[in-house]
């Protein structure tokens, strides 16, 4: 915006210089046009050669004017361009961002969707009163409700269980719910969990 404005306003500047060179051209073309008609006086004649002198110096003056304020412009809209070319590029990007989120977007909302159904196939086997149980822990454990045990440790709070606790998880029959004393989450045991 400040190197269109600056581009603008040397624009301004560029048209004003040039019209103020325009009119001294025009004033000595009619100063020179009344020298050369010979009808002035000794006194007049004078007056007008200091004067097409004096013209001449102002107009080589404002055409130095004119020069300076062109170049300030290229210079501008250069800048201008510039920056246009790259905020066009930060838009392409952000509007590339914005497909590639979307369609992020989309893959997680029908993958949420296929897990959601797959949860509900698996839950209709599952007892309601360990549904609502994980649910519970689930809402308290910060979204998780069970946690596999990994080689004697919880991988919920990622506390190792001491000897007594590991003692009466293998004790546990098989179907028994048991749980971690430290997080309280649900002990999933497998294979690895150090038993």
């Amino acid at each position: 915006m400040a190197a269109q404005t600056e581009e603008s306003d040397t624009a301004r500047e560029q048209t004003k210089a040039e019209q103020d060179v325009d009119q001294v051209r025009q004033r000595a073309v009619r100063d020179q046009q009344r020298l050369d008609s010979g009808a002035l006086g000794a006194k007049d004649l004078e007056n007008v050669q200091r004067e097409l002198a004096s013209l001449a110096k102002r107009q080589s003056d404002l055409e130095d004017v004119v020069l300076d304020v062109m170049e300030r412009r290229e210079a501008a809209q250069e800048r201008a361009a510039e920056l246009s070319g790259r905020v066009e590029a930060v838009q392409s990007e952000t509007a590339a961002a914005e497909a590639r989120k979307t369609e992020a977007l989309e893959a997680i909302d029908a993958e949420g969707f296929t897990v959601a159904k797959e949860r509900e196939v698996l839950a209709s086997a599952v007892p309601d009163d360990l549904i609502k149980l994980y649910d519970k822990l689930r809402a308290q454990g910060g979204g998780i409700g069970a946690a596999r045990l990994y080689q004697k440790r919880c991988e919920g709070c990622r506390l190792e269980l001491n000897i007594t606790e590991l003692n009466e998880v293998r004790a546990a029959p098989a179907n028994q719910v048991v749980r971690c004393e430290n997080c309280r989450r649900i002990l999933v045991r497998t294979a690895d969990s150090g038993l």
